[in-house]
C-alpha cells in the first residue's frame, strides 16, 4: 500500500485552481481565483504574501483532513482521523535574480494519525490519498530550467512521479489513492516507487514535439528507502535518504492530443502510451532458488531472485461535453462540462503481484444549480492478482490441507462529491465498496484460515483547506 496515497502538491489541484480557470473562460461572471486568502489571514500578511510572489518566492500551505469509517467488512470496523499539513516554496529565478527558465521547488509533509487501509481494511489501493504514518518529512526538492520558450523542461533532483506519468486530470477528483498513483506500481516496485510520501532522487525531460505531441522521460533511483525489514517510511525517516546508488528505475511515455467533432463542436481528448523498466532483482511470486514453491516445508522458503522487471500502460482521457458558452477545447477536468478517463497497465506475472489493472471514471462539473464550481463523480479500479501469486495460494492448501483463500483480484468503486465552501475551502463526502480486499487474502481474525477479509464499504469526508 505504499506510495498509493497522494499526489503532488494535492490531488484535487484542478479543483483548488477552478474558479481562475472558468473565469478565464468568461463561463461564469465574477468567479474569484480559489485561494483562502480572503478569509484565512489578515489583509497585512496577504499583502506581504503577494508582494513575495511577485518578485518570485512564492510560499504555500495546505492542509488535508480525512474523517473515514469502515462501516462493513475489512478486519475491524471503526470510525478514524488524520491528516496532512503540505509546506511549500516556489522560486521563480527569473523574477529573483533574472535566471531566464529557472525555477526551484521544495515542499515539506506533516503527517498525523492511522490510516484505514493499514489499520481497518488491508486492501492493497490505499483508501485515502493521504494515509501515511505520521511523521515530518521533506517531499519535493528540485530544481527546474525551461528552454526554448518552455518547449524543452527539464527537472532534477528529489521528485515523485505521480504528477506527470500514467495519470489523467479527472482521475485527481477521486480521493482513493490508486487514482493517484495506481496500486499495480505502489504494490510491484521497491517501496512503491516514487509517490506519495516518499519522493526520491531524479531526473525528468519533457518535451513538447509538436503542438499535439509532447513527450516525458525520466529516470529515478530504482529504491525509495533501501533494504531492510520495516517500513520503508521508516527507512526513509523525515525524507532525507538521498539515495542513488540503486539500480535504476526508467519511464517514460509519449501524449497524444486530439479533437473530436461532436455536433459540430471540437471536443478535447488525449491519448497516453508508456512504458517503463527496472533494472533491479525482484522476488519470485512463487518459486525459490530451489525450483520449489516457497510453500513447501522442504525448501528455503526464500524467494527466488529474478533479475530486472517492467511494465506497460496507457492512458485515454475525454471531454463528452462542454456548455456553449465555455469556449477553451482542452482536457481540463476543472472546466463546466463531462469528462471520462481510462487507464490500463500490464507487468509479468512470475515477479509481480498485480500483472493487470484497470481503472476508469467519470467528472462533471457545474452541474449543481447555484453551485457552478461544485464537482461530483464516479470511479472504479480493478487489480488482478498475478496466476503466479494465485498459484502459490493453491500451493500452501496442498501442502497445508487447509481449504485457505485462493486470491484473485481486488477491485473497488468510488463515489464523491466535492463542495467548494468558500475560496481555498473544500469539503468532499465520499464512498468506497472494496470486493475482495488485497485479492481475498484469509481474515486474519479467523484461526481457521479458511475465510477471507470481507468486503468493506467505506464512507468518508475530506477536507482541504489552501492557502
Amino acid at each position: 500500500m505504499i506510495g498509493t496515497s497522494h499526489r503532488f502538491p494535492l490531488r484535487n489541484a484542478a479543483a483548488i485552481v477552478l474558479a481562475s480557470t472558468v473565469a478565464s473562460t468568461g463561463a461564469l461572471a465574477g468567479a474569484k481565483d480559489e485561494s483562502a486568502a480572503e478569509w484565512l489571514a489578515p489583509k497585512w500578511f496577504n499583502e506581504w504574501h503577494d508582494g513575495l510572489a511577485n518578485k518570485g518566492l512564492n510560499f504555500g500551505a495546505t492542509y488535508i483532513a480525512d474523517n473515514i469509517a469502515n462501516v462493513s467488512g475489512g478486519v475491524k470496523r471503526g470510525a478514524i482521523h488524520f491528516g496532512r499539513l503540505d509546506l511549500s516554496v516556489d522560486a521563480d529565478l527569473d523574477k529573483l535574480v533574472g535566471w531566464a527558465g529557472g525555477r526551484f521547488y521544495a515542499n515539506a509533509f506533516v503527517i498525523y494519525g492511522q490510516g484505514l487501509s493499514r489499520n481497518y481494511v488491508m486492501n492493497l489501493a490505499t483508501i485515502s490519498e493521504i494515509e501515511a504514518l505520521p511523521d515530518q518529512r521533506l517531499y519535493n526538492a528540485y530544481f527546474e530550467q525551461s528552454f526554448f520558450g518552455d518547449r524543452l523542461n527539464i527537472r532534477a533532483g528529489q521528485q515523485a512521479a505521480d504528477v506527470e506519468f500514467f495519470d489523467s486530470q479527472t482521475d485527481d477528483l477521486f480521493i482513493n489513492g490508486t487514482f493517484g498513483w495506481p496500486a499495480i506500481k505502489a504494490s510491484n516496485l521497491p517501496a512503491g516507487g516514487p509517490a506519495p510520501p516518499i519522493a526520491v532522487p531524479g531526473i525528468r525531460i519533457k518535451a513538447a514535439l509538436t503542438d499535439n505531441i509532447t513527450a516525458f522521460g525520466a529516470v529515478f533511483n530504482g529504491d525509495p528507502s533501501g533494504p531492510g525489514d520495516q517500513d520503508p517510511q521508516l527507512r526513509d525517516h523525515h525524507g532525507l535518504a538521498f539515495r542513488v546508488n540503486d539500480p535504476p528505475w526508467v519511464i517514460g511515455q509519449v501524449r497524444f492530443n486530439y479533437d473530436i467533432d461532436i455536433g459540430g463542436r471540437p471536443l478535447a481528448g488525449n491519448f497516453t502510451p508508456g512504458a517503463w523498466k527496472h533494472y533491479g532483482s525482484f522476488d519470485s511470486q512463487r518459486f525459490t532458488a530451489e525450483g520449489l514453491s516457497i510453500a513447501d516445508p522442504g525448501g528455503s522458503g526464500v524467494p527466488a531472485r529474478l533479475r530486472g522487471n517492467y511494465g506497460i500502460f496507457a492512458v485515454i482521457e475525454q471531454v463528452l461535453y462542454r456548455p456553449p458558452e465555455v469556449k477553451d477545447n482542452t482536457t481540463s477536468a476543472s472546466l463546466p462540462g463531462v469528462t471520462a478517463f481510462g487507464r490500463i497497465a500490464y507487468s509479468p506475472p512470475d515477479r509481480n503481484l498485480i500483472d493487470l489493472y484497470v481503472d476508469g471514471g467519470i467528472g462533471f462539473v457545474g452541474f449543481t444549480p447555484g453551485r457552478p464550481l461544485d464537482r461530483f463523480g464516479v470511479a472504479m479500479a480493478y487489480m488482478r492478482i498475478s496466476n503466479t501469486a494465485r498459484n502459490l495460494d493453491i500451493d500452501t492448501q496442498a501442502f497445508t490441507g487447509i481449504q485457505s483463500p485462493v486470491r484473485s483480484n481486488e477491485t473497488l468503486i468510488e463515489m464523491i462529491y466535492e463542495a467548494h465552501i468558500k475560496p481555498g475551502w473544500l469539503i468532499a463526502p465520499y464512498f468506497q465498496y472494496v470486493f475482495r480486499p488485497s485479492g481475498g487474502i484469509p481474515n486474519p481474525n479467523d484461526p481457521t484460515g479458511v475465510s477471507r477479509i470481507g468486503d468493506a464499504a467505506v464512507f468518508g469526508v475530506t477536507t482541504t483547506i489552501r492557502y
